[in-house]
């Protein structure tokens, strides 16, 4: 197991920027270059069982995603400018809303218990 965790940390060790930023495409006569939010991750474990038990317990797992965020441009006086996927945006917020949502509820709940 320790040999194909090995192998993936390998394969992996650099994947970050070049999946973030994609290549260059022309487009119209404009360059566009594709930016992303990746993320991913792997876990393993095992467990030899107890003193002089037959079996072994051994397993893993990984995964990952990529949120397409917009890209980067030039208008038309050559400057470089971000053009934001808006439904990404708003998808990458839902989690940020909920939490902020949550936490304002519990220190609702916490003052409300603590005026009793």
């Amino acid at each position: 197991m320790a040999d194909a965790f090995s192998s993936l940390v390998e394969t992996f060790r650099n994947v970050g920027v070049a999946r973030a930023y994609g290549a260059p495409v022309q487009i119209g006569g404009e360059e566009l270059i594709p930016v992303a939010l990746v993320s991913f991750g792997f876990g393993g474990g095992g467990d030899s069982g107890p003193e002089g038990a037959n079996g072994a317990a051994e397993g893993g797992g990984g995964g990952g995603f990529v949120l397409p965020l917009g890209a980067y441009l030039t208008n038309g006086q050559g400057r470089v400018v971000f053009r934001a996927n808006t439904l990404a945006v708003l998808a990458g917020l839902v989690p940020v809303v909920c939490a902020v949502g949550m936490s304002v509820r519990g220190v609702l709940k916490t003052v409300s218990a603590n005026r009793r």
